[in-house]
């Protein structure tokens, strides 16, 4: 059920990316990210409440969320990221996603954010898991959307690749995704494995323990990782640096699908 008593989480865990050819290829890494209840944020902001939450919300601080950086880039004053989900959901014909939504995403740290990949888990009111929204974004400003319907946490859920992410991965083959998280929300992995043609090609996953945002957890993240998002471009830079020197093959760039979501 939604309720106001919902309050938005914080991870600290790991991320964790292995390549199994034509070169091995493998890394790990800390971050933390944010766990949102997208819906009773907006019940929050709504009301007096709006101000009890340490977390900054479309304002800038060490650690923020903006609506702008999700979906179309709609203000709050248009309903912002939550308005932008609601109304896909319905254009896709799913119109029971009515409970709460769980935004994992990346924040902004400083002002600055790179979300390579968001998961907007979408319930209904009885709390069941009605669909999983997986938002991507890559290094060259394009953001695509793969809609996974009837999903269930903890079982393998499957997306055909449309949309070019890295150049050193062929837009071909699919995803396989498998989620998970706790009954009482303290623990949740993402995972995310790619096959390419020929089978199997990338494997990740972020994991993490969950908390509340508090104004101590999130000094505490800025103090482990005071320049996080600016970390994650720079890695992903400088593992694509690796990748030119083990000779792996290099993709150019295709034109982006011309539908945004893949369902």
């Amino acid at each position: 059920m939604i309720s106001t008593a919902a309050q938005p989480l914080i991870g600290f865990g790991q991320v964790r990316h292995t390549r199994l050819k034509p070169a091995r290829h493998a890394f790990a890494y800390g971050t933390y990210f944010l766990m949102l209840p997208m819906r009773s944020l907006q019940i929050q902001r709504q009301t007096s409440d709006a101000s009890s939450c340490p977390l900054a919300v479309n304002r800038f601080a060490g650690i923020s969320f903006y609506d702008v950086d999700h979906g179309d880039s709609r203000s709050p004053e248009q309903g912002g990221a939550l308005a932008w989900l609601d109304d896909l959901l319905q254009q896709q014909g799913i119109s029971d996603a009515d409970g709460e939504v769980w935004l994992h995403c990346y924040p902004r740290v400083w002002g600055f954010t790179f979300k390579p990949v968001s998961f907007w888990y979408c319930h209904r009111k009885d709390g069941s898991l009605r669909a999983v929204v997986v938002e991507v974004n890559n290094t060259f400003g394009e953001r695509h959307c793969y809609l996974l319907e009837q999903p269930t946490f903890g079982a393998e859920q499957r997306a055909v690749k449309v949309f070019h992410v890295s150049p050193f991965c062929p837009v071909e083959g699919g995803y396989r995704f498998r989620f998970m998280v706790n009954s009482d929300r303290t623990r949740t992995v993402a995972r995310v494995d790619y096959d390419d043609a020929t089978g199997p090609l990338i494997q990740t996953s972020v994991s993490g323990t969950l908390v509340p945002v508090t104004a101590q957890a999130l000094r505490h993240a800025l103090w482990s990782y005071p320049a996080m998002t600016f970390a994650v471009v720079a890695r992903i830079h400088w593992q694509a640096l690796k990748l030119f020197i083990k000779k792996v093959p290099f993709f150019t760039k295709p034109q982006p699908p011309s539908a945004f979501i893949t369902r």
